[in-house]
């Protein structure tokens, strides 16, 4: 599937705010989690890794999420709390591409500002992307601990394709302080103005 295909999918265009986190904001959050020209390289072995995969890391995750009924609910439906499935497909259609996205490490002005437009969609903006009856935002409590499923899950694909464990280690790490980064950044909208 094409970029432009997914719905709700504007890293590049117009539509999006320009991020409040400028780019030499961003360069200091980096050198705060030491990711540097290695992790880079090792982000883009793993997209390459992990190109073919996708749909089995998103059963997993998408696997979690359903065994959790708190984390469950930000996808339901406010009128019976049940999981609205089209929600959920067109949330997977761009987690697909954020995978895609996270591993290309091409971490300029336009990553910068859809990172920002994926924290308001988190927050103020929830629901409204998908024109769905939701819950009005997903807790902030959750997107700091959900780092660890997320990138301990994915370390079995990345070492699906007979790489040593130096490899793997380095491409887990990369994941790791890209996540981090990412949690930062999309945690933005949550804080009161002049604390970020």
């Amino acid at each position: 599937m094409s970029e432009s295909a997914i719905p709700g999918y504007t890293m590049g265009t117009e539509q999006l705010p320009r991020s409040p986190v400028r780019l030499e904001d961003f360069e200091l959050l980096k050198r705060t989690v030491l990711f540097n020209d290695e992790d880079v390289k090792y982000l883009r072995l793993s997209r390459e890794v992990l190109a073919d995969q996708i749909d089995a890391v998103l059963d997993v995750w998408y696997g979690f999420i359903a065994a959790n009924p708190f984390l469950l609910r930000f996808f339901t439906r406010k009128s019976d709390s049940q999981p609205d499935q089209a929600y959920l497909a067109r949330v997977r259609q761009r987690f697909a591409q954020w995978i895609l996205d996270t591993a290309a490490a091409n971490y300029g002005q336009q990553w910068l500002d859809y990172q920002h437009e994926i924290g308001r969609r988190h927050y103020q903006e929830k629901n409204k992307t998908d024109n769905v009856d939701s819950v009005e935002l997903v807790s902030f409590r959750y997107l700091i601990p959900l780092i660890y499923p997320i990138t301990a899950t994915l370390k079995p694909f990345l070492a699906k394709k007979g790489h040593d464990r130096e490899t793997i280690d380095k491409m887990y790490r990369a994941w790791l302080k890209s996540l981090l980064l990412q949690i930062a950044l999309w945690s933005q909208p949550y804080v009161r103005e002049g604390a970020y």
